[in-house]
Order: C-alpha cells, then structure tokens, then sequence
C-alpha cells in the first residue's frame, strides 16, 4: 500500500492516491466465469443462467422448516409497536434468539442453522416485510458483521471461538464508516497500533452510523496499521468485543426511517485487541470488507422484495375497493399504470434475487457484479415503488397508520415503508458509488488492454506497447460485437412469447460493448471521470440483467408450478416492454445530455455565483427550534443495558 502523510485528523491523500487504494482493495481477477460481466462485454452467456437454479432439496427442506417456523413468530410482532417507540422490544430479541435468527447462514457444525443464500434472503423478505427495522439488525448482524467475514475469511480458531456465539444470540456490528470517511477508504482515520511485544493492537478512532453498534456484543472494525518492523501496515479488520474497556458508545442516532434500528456513534480510546482477532493479514481489511459484501448486498434486495410484495398486495385491495366517478380507481389507466408497474417490477425483482441467490450457493460463478446491480436495481425501484403506493392511495397513503387507526380505518403503513426504503438506496454503497464499482468491473477489459496507453506517467516505449496489444485484442473483439443470435428469428424459441425480450438483450448488450468501445476512443483516461456517461452503461446492463433474470424465471415457473397458469409470462412480458422503454432513455442519454453545462452550473454554484438565489428563506445553520427543540428518544444508557436481562 502506498505511503501516505499524516496529521491529526488521519491520512491526507490526493485523488490519484485514493484511486490507487481502492484497486489495490478490489478483486482484480476473474477466476470464475459472471454472467453480469459478459452482459457488459456483449455477450449474452445465458447457459450461466438457465434453466433457472434451484436449491438442493436438502437445504431446501432446511430452509421450509425454518420458514415456517418464522412465519408463526411474525405473528406475534407488534410493527406498530417498534414504529411508536423506536425500539425492538427484549421480547422479539429473545424469540429471534430462541428460533435460530441470529445463526441463519451459520453453518450447523458451530451451532448455526446452515441455510443457503436464497433461504437467508427469504427470511429476510418476510421479516422485513414485517418490520424492516427487524430486518435491519438481522442483516447487519450476519450479512456484514461478524459471521461472514470470519465465516470467509476467520482461521479455525477463529470461527470456534465467534460463530458459536454469533448463532447464540450475540448481536454483531460492522465499523467502517467515519464522521468525514465514507467510500473513500484511503483517508480512513481510525488506527490499530502494534504493541511492542506483538502480542495485541490498540485501537483508537471515532466510528459513525453503527447499526446494532449501540446494543452490539461483537464488533469488526477496520482500522489503520501504521506502517513499521514487522508490519506492513494498511487498512485491516479486527473482531473486538463490545464491552472492551476503551469503547464509549456516544450517542444512539435518529433517523428518517428504520426507527427501530440501534444505530450510533462509537468511540474508541486505546482499546486492546489481542492480535489473533485481526481477520486475515495486515493491509487486507478493505479486500475484506468488500468480499463480504459480494453476497451480503443481496439482503437489501431481500427486503425490497418483501416491501413490494406488501405494496402489490395494498395496492391490489385498495384500488378494487376505491370508487371514484363510478369506478374502482385501479380502472382508470393511470391507476392501472402505476399497478402495472408495481407487480411487473416486484416479481423482476425476486427473480433477479432468487438467481444472484442460487449462483452465490452453487458457486460456479463470480456473483460480484450480479450482487451490485441487484442491490443498485431493486433499490431503486423499490423506492419507486413505495411512491406509486403512496399516490394510489392518495391522501391515506400520506397519513399514518397510527393516525388512520385513531379515527377508525385500516392502519396500513404507506408512509412508513417509503421513508423505510428511502435508506436502501445509501446503504451498503450509495446509488452513485454503486454505478462506478459496476462501472470499473464492466471496463475493466478495456482499462487492462489500454494499460500504459492512459496512463499520464508511462514512457513513450510503453505506450507504444500498450497500442500494440489494444488494437490486436479490439481486432478481434469489435467483429463479435456486430451480428448474434438476437438478430436470429429461430433463436430462443423455448422461451415462448418470451424469446422476442431475450433476442433484444442479446442485441443490446452487444449495443452496449459497442457504445463502451466509443466512449473509451473518445475520453481514454478520462472514461472514469465520466461518471454520468458510465452510470448510464450501468443502468443499460442492470436493465439486461434483470431482463434475463425474469425471463428465465417466468420459463421455469410456467414449466413447474402450471396453478400460476400463464401469468409468470405476463408480468415477465410486460416488465420486459417497459424495461425496454427505459433503455431506450438511457440510450439516448449517453450521447444527448446535459452533463457538461450541469458540470459548469455545479462549478458556479459551489464558487457561490448564486447566492442570491437562497435569499428569502431561513438559514439552517442558525441555532434554534429548525434544528433542535424534539423530544429525546430512549436514552443512551437505557439502551446499552435494557437486553442484560435477555443476553
């Protein structure tokens, strides 16, 4: 890892050093063939994909059992409950810790339930459906916290002496983020210092937005090894137990959303870690964190999934009870639209899901692409989702349930789930830092064949090179790019009325190598500036995907659940029309734009050119009741010792 300068406010790093830290953090190599990477090549890979994957019936019994088992706990949570006091109440703790909750994908031999990605991410769709604050803890606790990643990455050791507990009950936290650190993991502040005999680290730094980090009994932390004999030094993860002398939990914080969640700010002064808690080597921590979040992104989709289920449900009932001029409001097209949507999306969706779910446990394929835009995807149209509810239900979709109670009606939490979902879309990797992680993936080939071309400080020599190597492999390359199977009339034709969609995502994902090609002869080293233009590419590829994930889905269901009739080629039909509408936009966009005059506007207005356009409201960063004035929550000490009794 490079060697930065330091001060007491951590690492200063220039935007070449950032960028140097972030490649060395990411899996640089493919060793297992992606179905999301070829999409982005062109090539449409659809032996990767189909028949659609189902678990082994094994794990699938497994999983049934513990289903039904949650499905019956579901039934005692009180949402609305956890929603009035902003907290998980001791009860539901301890019936989670009773059913096996905290262990789901822990395997059996250390006390876990074993369950496989795709019954893990059913579990989380229910629970979350229920209350996605549940959702949350579970998530944090086993997706990012302490299980995966000494489940991945933890010796032997190491797993007997966590997993165990983390299966138990023992509620887990992950720490990366800083109250001025958040995707840029060069400038991390937090330090791990060597003691003199080796034998342990100290830790100090300050921790922001902890999930489960305010109740947590287990924690993984990402702090800086400073460099020095013995140490290469660099980000790396440590398990740190939460009640470790040093470790002040400072505050619980308050959100739009997810009320029930036990999220905070955590500081740490010279706490001792033994040196055999460090996760993997010194430097690693980062690479860590990220393979971690290969799979762990899929629980966010998990519980998009659940949140449109429950709107398709609200949705279907109130618009055939709602009567206006003389007519159920879901027979009026705009109404009929926003359902439309809403249906088609949901079970695109699961299929995406239920796919990037089946792959990570078959472990055939590299599923890191296909993890992101199932979180990047499903994020957004979950959002999106739970607005179209909100305006279908018109004023009772901006009430609350509390308060449509109070006067009688059906509480149905609208509201609640659009400011639930809201955080999806930041969470785990914000919409915008998701489109460039995909976007490095899907150039990478032409980034590594460009190599010394781009690169400013190359010799002549080695640029020369670099032009040798790049134009033999777009020789070869280009050609495959111009005619497929999707302009083949025959091809796909077990797909049904359905083969139409899979031949235009195999002409569009050649259309989209080829407009990735234009855009990298035209900016070269600077493509990964151009942030609107990749994002635009991403969006093109996430669309393919989840194209192809429903289709293949609405083949298998057809062929085994004939009850469904032929409504999995509905709703894949019509999500795939309206798929292709919104590619047709992003298309147009990657050229037509107004990236360049918003860039120059954004300059302006950050160089305080429009000031004047603010005057004539109040200022928000004037003390007083705009920024204070609310009653407090549970206090602090409430919540680090109200689940003593149930631990």
């Amino acid at each position: 890892m490079a060697e930065h300068s330091t001060t007491a406010h951590g690492p200063e790093v220039d935007e070449k050093q950032a960028r140097a830290v972030a490649e060395q953090a990411r899996e640089s190599t493919w060793e297992l063939p992606s179905f999301g990477k070829e999409l982005y090549l062109g090539r449409l890979r659809l032996d990767l994909v189909h028949p659609f994957p189902q678990p082994e019936e094994e794990g699938r019994q497994r999983g049934e059992a513990f289903m039904e088992e949650l499905r019956s706990f579901c039934g005692s949570i009180d949402a609305a409950r956890i929603e009035r006091e902003e907290r998980i109440p001791d009860e539901v703790i301890d019936g989670l810790r009773r059913i096996g909750a905290f262990g789901l994908k822990i395997p059996t031999e250390y006390g876990g339930l074993g369950l496989s990605q795709v019954y893990y991410n059913r579990a989380l769709t229910l629970i979350g459906s229920v209350c996605p604050a549940i959702g949350a803890l579970l998530s944090a606790h086993q997706s990012i916290g302490v299980p995966q990643p000494v489940k991945m990455f933890g010796t032997e050791e190491q797993k007997r002496a966590f997993l165990p507990r983390c299966a138990g009950g023992d509620i887990t936290a992950f720490l990366l983020t800083e109250p001025d650190v958040g995707s840029d993991p060069a400038r991390l502040h937090a330090t791990a210092t060597p003691t003199e005999d080796g034998s342990a680290y100290l830790l100090d730094g300050v921790k922001l937005w902890t999930t489960n980090g305010v109740v947590a009994d287990l924690l993984v932390v990402m702090a800086r090894v400073p460099e020095g004999p013995g140490h290469r030094g660099g980000v790396s993860a440590f398990v740190v137990e939460g009640d470790s002398p040093g470790i002040t939990v400072e505050r619980r914080n308050r959100f739009m959303g997810l009320r029930g969640i036990e999220n905070g700010l955590t500081r740490m002064h010279q706490v001792r870690v033994p040196a055999e808690n460090r996760l993997g080597k010194e430097g690693h921590g980062l690479r860590i964190a990220l393979s971690t979040l290969n799979t762990g992104r899929l629980s966010l989709p998990a519980m998009c999934v659940g949140a449109g289920k429950w709107a398709t449900k609200v949705a279907r009932e109130w618009s055939r009870e709602r009567v206006q001029w003389g007519r159920p409001v879901g027979k009026h097209e705009e109404v009929a639209k926003k359902i439309s949507y809403i249906a088609a999306t949901t079970y695109a969706m699961e299929a995406m899901l239920e796919l990037a779910g089946q792959m990570a446990d078959e472990g055939r394929n590299d599923i890191r692409i296909e993890a992101a835009i199932a979180k990047l995807w499903a994020s957004e149209h979950a959002w999106t989702i739970a607005d179209e509810l909100v305006q279908i239900r018109g004023g009772r979709g901006y009430e609350t349930a509390e308060s449509l109670s109070a006067r009688g009606e059906r509480g149905v939490p609208a509201e609640q789930m659009l400011r639930d979902l809201r955080i999806n879309r930041i969470f785990e990797g914000a919409t915008e830092i998701m489109h460039l992680l995909i976007a490095r993936e899907a150039v990478d080939a032409h980034l590594s064949v460009a190599g010394d071309i781009i690169d400013p400080d190359a010799e002549n020599s080695d640029k020369a090179r670099a032009v040798a190597r790049a134009t033999g492999f777009y020789a070869k390359w280009l050609p495959t790019l111009a005619v497929g199977q999707g302009q083949v009339p025959s091809a796909f034709v077990e797909f049904g009325p359905l083969a139409q969609h899979l031949r235009y995502v195999e002409r569009t994902s050649r259309k989209l190598a080829r407009s990735t090609f234009y855009g990298m002869s035209v900016w070269q080293g600077k493509m990964e500036t151009k942030q609107a233009f990749l994002a635009r590419l991403v969006d093109i590829g996430a669309e393919l995907f989840a194209m192809s994930a429903v289709v293949v889905r609405a083949r298998h269901d057809v062929d085994h659940h004939p009850e469904r009739g032929s409504g999995p080629f509905e709703l894949a039909d019509v999500f795939c029309r309206q798929a292709r509408l919104r590619i047709a936009t992003l298309f147009e966009g990657l050229w037509s734009n107004t990236d360049d005059v918003d860039g120059k506007l954004s300059r302006r207005v950050l160089g305080d050119s429009y000031t004047w356009l603010e005057e004539g409201v109040a200022d928000p960063s004037l003390p007083g009741p705009l920024i204070g004035g609310s009653e407090p929550g549970p206090s602090l000490e409430e919540n680090l010792h109200r689940r003593m009794g149930s631990a």
